[in-house]
């Protein structure tokens, strides 16, 4: 018998095994409010274990609107209330910033945010969930997972100056596409990762989503435990026999500074690719990179310096330890002569909510995590990813920038044919019988189904209230012609993105039939099955369906009928297609 992966070991299982298991550690966030809502629907008035919970406020932080004040008083009351001692209010930090101050070695950390992978730099296994499985977790306290196949990342050699953690993440994702690790854990080995920092680690774990992981872990090595300040004995690591799906060998040696272009976080060139290019405005924060060593390193570049004019500059502290940390060492004051704008400590911009917002016509470069159309608040602006002193350089020319001072003639390896963003015409009538066709749209992201900067209102908890925004700037047509046992048929890569399950909530309130794709994120596929909403991944259906074909689901006997053609389908377990026939995890558990 083969030797176990890190996360077949923390589950006690091989991979492909479902099973339910307590997480240790529950993290949410300003969708608390509405996660208590569902919570209460589902009968609970007390959670199973208060101790479980980790609650941070941070997405819209100060809040924007007196919506949002009431919202977060009401996550305050429910904190008394139920004597959850793990609550960072306002300013305190971004949540997976805090995660750090709880995350250890062997924990199973959920949360409902995608990017609560980024705790894997603690040798946490970290998942992200959506908010209904979040509320059913608070009143049973465990919730089933798939023991997922395992990618091995074996890191050699060093990074030279001007390269980044950063820049490995991103050219990782470019290497392996948006969904090119999907469900699956990442595991990174090799003597590269003794010149890794815990923040370094961090970023890794943070962009694992972006590849469509489930997890990224690190060993419980000696960096980390000189980071946590105690032993890591109760680490968990793989097997030395243990067997992946896939492997992959990175010398660091070889890597230089790279951005992720728009619209996708899988567009990855160099950037002496793209070196000159006009930018109007840079973001250095949020969860991916807004750590004290990422404000060091541009608060160095830009000392004694001014950013270009014209040009808007924002620095946003991952938590309120950070930023009296960057108070004290002079880096604030370093940034505010260079001309940098301090936000308050929060998500921001990123997701297109607070201040930060860029106006029609800007060109971003951001530490962030995604640069989908529209992911800042503005469909009419584009977002380069890049490093903190990619974007620091950048400031100080108003163009694009490469961090070593050199101009080089690097071309990113992995150039790969990028999905164009679709926006379909008004004029485009994409719904034909019963089945909209959006076959030749590929990473159809949660963004475009449903915007960032609504997520957070207090009617997106209402699915009636959801309806009109469905797929709004993407199909204009969806909302005010979708009817019940519609189908879709869409790409690959369906649902990538945010963990917000709004676009799942809105189609299963629809009374959507089925949604049959080539392939699906991992997140969006969960929250469907939580919303009583059928995803059937089948690329031979996809491939087959033309314009105006009439398709017919049969979920029981796992058969799809295109015109004469049938195809099957394998049936989900028993216990996931109980959700489904209860109509959603909220009716499950009722019945429980």
């Amino acid at each position: 018998m083969p030797g176990m992966t890190f996360v077949e070991k923390v589950f006690e299982a091989r991979q492909g095994t479902i099973l339910f298991r307590k997480p240790d550690l529950v993290l949410t966030h300003d969708n608390t409010a509405s996660i208590q809502k569902t919570f209460e629907k589902m009968g609970g008035t007390k959670v199973f274990d208060p101790e479980q919970l980790l609650i941070v406020l941070d997405h819209n932080a100060p809040p924007t609107s007196s919506q949002l004040a009431t919202q977060y008083q009401s996550i305050r009351d429910f904190v008394k209330k139920q004597h959850i001692r793990k609550f960072y209010d306002i300013g305190m930090g971004i949540c997976h910033q805090v995660s750090s101050y709880h995350a250890r070695p062997g924990m199973i950390v959920v949360g409902s945010d995608s990017h609560t992978c980024t705790a894997g730099a603690f040798n946490s296994l970290a998942a992200g969930i959506d908010r209904t499985e979040a509320a059913g977790l608070w009143l049973r306290g465990e919730t089933w997972f798939r023991v997922p196949e395992s990618l091995k990342i074996t890191l050699k050699g060093s990074l030279n100056r001007g390269v980044y953690a950063k820049d490995i993440s991103l050219w990782l994702i470019g290497m392996l596409g948006s969904d090119g690790a999907n469900y699956m854990s990442i595991e990174f080995h090799g003597e590269g990762l003794d010149a890794l920092t815990i923040s370094d680690r961090m970023t890794l774990a943070n962009l694992a989503s972006e590849m469509g992981a489930k997890n990224a872990v690190f060993p419980p090595d000696r960096i980390l435990e000189e980071f946590i300040g105690e032993s890591v004995k109760k680490g968990i690591w793989a097997d030395p026999d243990a067997l992946y799906e896939k492997e992959i060998e990175i010398d660091l040696n070889e890597i230089f500074p790279v951005v992720a272009a728009p619209h996708h976080v899988d567009n990855v060139k160099a950037v002496s690719e793209v070196i000159g290019t006009k930018v109007q405005q840079g973001l250095i924060g949020t969860c991916t990179n807004g750590r004290l060593e990422d404000i060091r390193i541009a608060a160095n570049i830009l000392s004694g310096k001014k950013v270009a004019r014209d040009f808007q500059l924002l620095v946003i502290p991952a938590s309120q330890k950070i930023y009296l940390q960057a108070i004290e060492e002079g880096l604030v004051s370093k940034l505010v002569k260079a001309g940098a704008i301090i936000l308050a400590v929060s998500c921001g911009p990123c997701l297109g909510t607070g201040q930060g917002i860029p106006a029609d016509g800007y060109t971003v470069i951001s530490t962030a995590n995604r640069n989908f159309m529209g992911r800042m608040g503005n469909k009419n602006a584009r977002i380069f990813l890049a490093s903190p002193a990619c974007v620091a350089y950048s400031a100080l020319r108003g163009e694009i920038t490469d961090p070593r001072g050199i101009i080089s003639n690097n071309v990113y390896p992995y150039q790969k044919k990028q999905s164009k963003t679709v926006i379909i015409e008004k004029t485009d009538n994409r719904k034909k019988h019963n089945v909209w066709n959006y076959s030749d749209v590929d990473n159809l992201n949660t963004d475009q189904m449903f915007a960032g900067n609504l997520t957070y209102n207090i009617l997106s908890s209402d699915p009636a209230a959801i309806m009109p925004h469905l797929f709004k700037g993407f199909d204009d047509n969806f909302a005010e012609n979708v009817a019940s046992d519609d189908i879709i048929v869409a790409g690959d890569n369906f649902g990538c993105g945010s963990s917000r399950e709004h676009p799942s909530v809105g189609l299963a309130h629809a009374g959507i039939k089925a949604v049959i794709v080539k392939s699906v994120n991992r997140i969006f596929y969960r929250s469907s099955i939580n919303q009583g909403l059928p995803i059937i991944v089948n690329p031979a259906v996809v491939n087959a369906y033309k314009v105006g074909n009439r398709v017919n689901v049969d979920l029981e006997n796992g058969r799809i009928t295109i015109e004469d053609k049938s195809f099957s389908f394998a049936p989900l377990p028993d216990k996931l297609m109980a959700i489904l026939q209860a109509k959603g995890l909220v009716n499950w558990i009722k019945k429980q």
